[in-house]
């Protein structure tokens, strides 16, 4: 390797790599946690934003489940945080039967049809976004949830068929 006989690039520091930036990052004692459900059947989605990921939270998520599909049985795909299997959650859960969780193995957060929608709802709603607090960040998911939900289709777990290949030119021939 031949020694640097020339200063570095703007960008760079003196030993040749590139310069970190400082991180400058942190979620501070106002945290905001945006709970969302997705009804696949026409995917329409129920979302609500919070400042706790804890147990009260989360089953005041679930009301606003119910009151947004009140006939027939809702189940509830979902994850494995203490809040979603606590004593008082399982409690609740007991007084409204309609609703059964769903439990997904660790690690295969890609079985929740859910997350498809938050791509696209972050896409839609915080991406590029610098918001000032957590009450900016619940009125971007209240804007974009209706907006979002004005063109819902039905989720369909895995790919789509493959569209039929339609020839551009027939011959036919004629003895």
């Amino acid at each position: 390797m031949i020694p640097r006989t020339f200063p570095p690039a703007p960008g760079w520091s003196p030993d040749g790599q590139r310069i970190k930036a400082e991180v400058d990052y942190g979620r501070g004692p106002e945290k905001t946690w945006v709970y969302g459900a997705l009804r696949v059947r026409d995917g329409q989605e129920v979302t609500m934003a919070a400042s706790s990921r804890n147990s009260v939270f989360y089953q005041q998520f679930l009301q606003k489940i119910e009151a947004a599909d009140p006939v027939g049985d809702i189940y509830v795909v979902t994850d494995n945080p203490s809040s979603h299997n606590s004593l008082s959650t399982r409690t609740w859960l007991e007084d409204h039967p309609r609703i059964r969780h769903v439990f997904i193995p660790v690690g295969a957060c890609w079985l929740k049809l859910q997350e498809g929608w938050w791509r696209i709802s972050r896409k839609a709603a915080l991406a590029g976004q610098s918001f000032a607090g957590p009450a900016e960040i619940e009125h971007a998911t209240r804007q974009a949830t209706p907006q979002l939900n004005a063109r819902a289709r039905p989720w369909i777990w895995g790919r789509p068929a493959p569209p039929t290949r339609r020839l551009r030119r027939r011959y036919v021939y004629i003895l």
